[in-house]
């Protein structure tokens, strides 16, 4: 501790008590009390409240800095009532510091297991996912399904339909209430329209859809259409077959390069 803030807690003038100190020197050999260099007031000036410095310039005296040896035996030169009671109120201060230092170690030790444990925990977790992933079916650019395999087709549509994040557009001469129900794993905000031709049983189907779930728009097609086509967003697949028959007999699904804009400015 430096002598001004000893001091402070004292009740005395800095020079006071220095000049106590320096009438004993005796009794505070280097490991007791030294004086710090400039270096080291500079360094710490922003500490030291008592010294009147503008960046390290300007420095009064070089202050004095007690260890918990030198502090002890300021009672034996310090022998004021408030003196002693402070000095004693330092001692026990230090007393108890290796046992909060010993004490916050252990926790500091258990803190440090557990983190060690977590990140095991999830490097464990991220080697299960990794192999959840690789094992998981993609969505790949370009699916072939062979006939029968209806199944397979439609949850590989389901997972197109799922991936959008703003609209879903089709474009497909045959729909019905199959379609529909693909459309509603779509995920809240992301619009769906319908190309498609006029359907009185279709049209029916579609207003009980949307007087329960969130709108699909129906657009009549102005001519009828050889491919079937599905935009995801931006992407634009090709579809082999209609939605409603993806799998019942051979057919592919192919991303293509074209923008969604050309197809549809040519529907339209």
């Amino acid at each position: 501790m430096l002598d001004s803030d000893l001091a402070m807690l004292y009740g005395v003038e800095t020079k006071r008590l220095n000049e106590q100190v320096k009438r004993n020197l005796n009794r505070f050999p280097e490991d007791f009390m030294f004086q710090l260099t400039q270096d080291e007031v500079v360094r710490s000036r922003s500490q030291i409240a008592t010294l009147n410095a503008q960046r390290g310039q300007n420095i009064k005296y070089l202050p004095y800095a007690f260890t918990r040896n030198g502090i002890a035996m300021l009672s034996s030169v310090l022998r004021s009532e408030i003196a002693v009671e402070v000095n004693i109120r330092i001692m026990r201060a230090f007393t108890m510091i290796p046992q909060l230092v010993n004490h916050n170690t252990q926790i500091i030790e258990r803190i440090f297991n557990i983190e060690q444990h977590q990140q095991e925990t999830d490097k464990t977790i991220k080697v299960i996912l990794d192999r959840i992933e690789d094992a998981s079916p993609k969505l790949l650019p370009e699916q072939v399904f062979p006939t029968g395999c209806v199944w397979d087709a439609w949850t590989y549509i389901s997972d197109l339909v799922r991936s959008a994040r703003q609209r879903i557009v089709l474009i497909d001469n045959f729909v019905d209430d199959r379609v529909l129900s693909m459309l509603t794993k779509r995920a809240d905000g992301v619009s769906a329209t319908i190309h498609t031709r006029y359907n009185e049983h279709f049209l029916t189907d579609l207003k009980k859809h949307n007087a329960q779930y969130p709108e699909i728009e129906f657009i009549q097609l102005q001519h009828r259409n050889h491919d079937r086509f599905l935009i995801i967003d931006e992407k634009v697949y090709l579809l082999g077959a209609s939605l409603k028959d993806m799998g019942a007999g051979l057919c592919a699904v192919t991303e293509m390069s074209i923008t969604s804009v050309v197809i549809l400015g040519i529907v339209e």
